[in-house]
């Protein structure tokens, strides 16, 4: 028996922090979660309108920018333990929202909240360079597990683990990728270092013991669905100007500096981001300032809409591959 699921993975950028929106958890657990429900084919025309539907339900959020991420349907995808029962296939979305005091106060009565998405990666904020637990929890931990025998039914891999690990952080050479957020959640948990991995009754994750606080847990494998999102939304600032469905309608180049980092976990340097703005082309000045920098008057900023007509290419490549 199969049943259809819809995750909303709802990003915002406030404080600048990058932020997911996440409902009450259920009776049973005490991890949070993303808004989600089942397809009901009589109630729900199209999974998007079931998706909008479940999401203004548990939210009281009308969603705007919605694209589907992908469809989750791994066996074994929950607790290995109960995978007896109904087999569910998810089918994730991605969605991007501006907070404004209106619409927290709604959340708030709905026991909804935004987090930063970095609680539950906080192996992925370069802003300030390498965290800390990086090197102090995450490298030793993943050393253990490259030194350790590769259990004989493991899946082939082109790559060994010395090279995934490399690859994922690509430590001694300075290009760390920030769009491989899901290989590393799912190598992290393939080690059995996060707490999903525990729970779910991976073998590498019993064999372990003091296991690692990395990141706050979520809902079933909605860490993971998290994790893809944030990997197809650092892609696409590159290619598509996302960014500013994040941004108000009028912003100073900090402003729109801030968020761009937020999103993709990394430091960019004043002038080269600005030279990648002029590039672009994407914005144009409002003729207004703001006060609220702390210094002089800052210049205004919008969105150029006429962009979008010009060529296909939009974004900020800011990072690098």
């Amino acid at each position: 028996m199969i049943e259809i699921g819809l995750n909303a993975v709802i990003v915002s950028v406030a404080a600048p922090q990058p932020q997911v929106l996440t409902i009450a958890a259920p009776p049973d657990t005490s991890v949070p979660s993303l808004p989600f429900g089942p397809f009901d084919p009589t109630r729900h025309r199209t999974f998007e309108i079931g998706l909008r539907e479940w999401v203004e339900e548990q939210t009281a959020l009308k969603l705007g920018y919605v694209e589907q991420l992908y469809t989750f349907g791994d066996r074994g995808r929950h607790h290995i333990h109960s995978d007896a029962g109904p087999h569910v296939v998810s089918v994730g979305y991605l969605a991007l929202a501006r907070q404004t005091p209106k619409s927290d106060e709604t959340l708030t009565q709905q026991n909804a909240q935004w987090r930063s998405w970095y609680s539950f990666f906080p192996w992925e904020d370069w802003r300030d360079g390498m965290p800390p637990m990086v090197e102090r929890e995450v490298l030793p931990a993943l050393k253990r597990w490259t030194d350790a025998p590769v259990p004989k039914h493991s899946p082939p891999r082109g790559n060994t683990r010395e090279d995934r690990v490399h690859q994922a952080f690509a430590i001694t050479d300075g290009m760390w990728n920030e769009e491989r957020v899901l290989d590393r959640y799912e190598m992290l948990y393939e080690a059995g270092l996060l707490e999903e991995a525990q729970r779910d009754g991976r073998p590498a994750a019993q064999e372990r013991d003091g296991l690692p606080m990395l990141g706050q847990p979520m809902l079933h494998d909605h860490r993971r669905i998290l994790a893809t999102a944030i990997s197809r939304l650092r892609t696409k600032l590159k290619y598509r100007p996302l960014i500013f469905e994040l941004m108000p309608h009028a912003f100073t180049l900090t402003d729109l500096q801030r968020c761009v980092e937020a999103i993709s976990g990394r430091h960019i340097h004043k002038q080269n981001f600005r030279r990648l703005v002029e590039k672009g082309d994407l914005v144009e000045p409002t003729g207004e300032t703001s006060t609220q920098t702390g210094g002089r008057p800052a210049a205004l900023f919008r969105f150029r809409h006429e962009v979008l007509k010009e060529r296909p290419a939009l974004g900020l490549r800011v990072g690098g591959r």
